[in-house]
């Protein structure tokens, strides 16, 4: 009989519960990086590249529910259930500020200009931080009219996008005079918002459906019915001709951006999908699920027999040169306490 082909990710361990967020930063001069969130209260970071953990940002109390890094990949920051908002400097791991917040925190988004960041979560209010004048009290926007689940910025930080927990649709806020302009329809709620690279489509999950929508009208552009509940959703950010989706039944898909075909099917996960991301230059594509891993997958995937062990973060020699190459250039960025380094397997 004969045996089954199956995609080979790069499988990334250290988190010891969920992978709830992703987030990749653009390619700056040291490469990209991935920082991830975890209901075990840690975010880490790695090279985007190999996966190789390069640092844990050690100081919430409670479950973390969404990192993001600035445009430079110099500053992280963190959203907890601890109640507080923390920004950390990315080279050497020391926390910065912590914003406190007076209920859990589910969401963080740095500025286009890295001056701001912005905060949602269970007080329904969004906060804007000055991060030039980090003790300066933010600027809130409070008629959300749920739970806040995701938050994004737009159109050179003039327009805020949110999504709750509870609440169908996407908002959109206009900064300038803190109300909503529009409201993106949908029938469930948003569990997962992306703004494309090239900043043309926003891209929705919510129930079985994905969607596609111009960031510029806000038209809906298109809607494609999955096979299942899809927690995440991710264009493809070099073409724009694919995008992947992840959900409930543990396996991350690909398909089609003009038909909706799916493409592919990667299975690995032992547990639901929360996150999907894809890489800055669409090489490749991260997923975080239940099981407490990452695994990173090539957009023209390696491919193995079924039998065969799928492989830690260096899975060839070639990996480990470049992975090597980057420990040479990141040896500043080791983040974390001493003796406390988590697997790199």
């Amino acid at each position: 009989m004969k045996k089954k082909k199956v995609a080979v990710p790069l499988v990334c361990h250290g988190h010891s519960r969920p992978v709830v967020d992703l987030f990749y930063s653009p390619i700056t001069p040291d490469g990209f990086f991935l920082i991830s969130a975890s209901k075990d209260s840690t975010p880490m970071l790695r090279n985007g590249e190999t996966g190789d953990w390069i640092g844990t940002f050690e100081g919430h109390k409670g479950a973390v529910w969404s990192s993001c890094l600035d445009t430079k990949a110099l500053r992280a920051a963190s959203a907890s259930a601890d109640f507080s908002a923390k920004l950390w400097d990315a080279l050497t791991g020391d926390e910065l500020y912590s914003f406190d917040h007076k209920h859990i925190v589910r969401a963080c988004a740095f500025s286009e200009d890295t001056h701001h960041l912005l905060t949602g979560g269970v007080e329904k209010i969004l906060r804007i931080f000055d991060l030039n004048r980090l003790d300066a009290d933010p600027r809130g926007v409070d008629n959300s009219p749920g739970s806040i689940r995701t938050v994004s910025w737009l159109h050179d930080d003039q327009i805020i996008l949110s999504s709750c927990t509870d609440t169908n649709g996407v908002r959109l806020w206009d900064l300038r005079s803190g109300k909503t302009v529009q409201t993106l329809e949908t029938k469930s709620p948003v569990t997962s918002v992306e703004v494309s690279c090239d900043g043309r489509y926003i891209t929705t999950a919510d129930g079985s459906t994905v969607k596609f929508w111009d960031s510029n009208h806000f038209g809906l552009v298109k809607s494609y019915n999955m096979p299942c509940n899809v927690e995440s959703a991710s264009l493809e950010p070099k073409n724009g001709n694919k995008f992947i989706a992840g959900g409930e039944d543990m396996w991350v898909r690909v398909f089609d951006f003009h038909t909706g075909e799916e493409l592919g099917c990667n299975k690995g996960h032992h547990g639901p999908v929360h996150c999907v991301r894809f890489a800055p230059a669409g090489e490749s594509y991260a997923s975080g699920s239940e099981d407490g891993t990452i695994r990173i997958w090539q957009t023209s995937p390696v491919i193995r027999e079924e039998s065969e062990p799928v492989p830690g973060n260096a899975p060839n020699p070639k990996v480990k040169a470049v992975a090597d190459e980057v420990y040479r250039k990141l040896q500043t960025l080791q983040v974390g306490k001493e003796g406390n380094t988590p697997e790199r397997g």
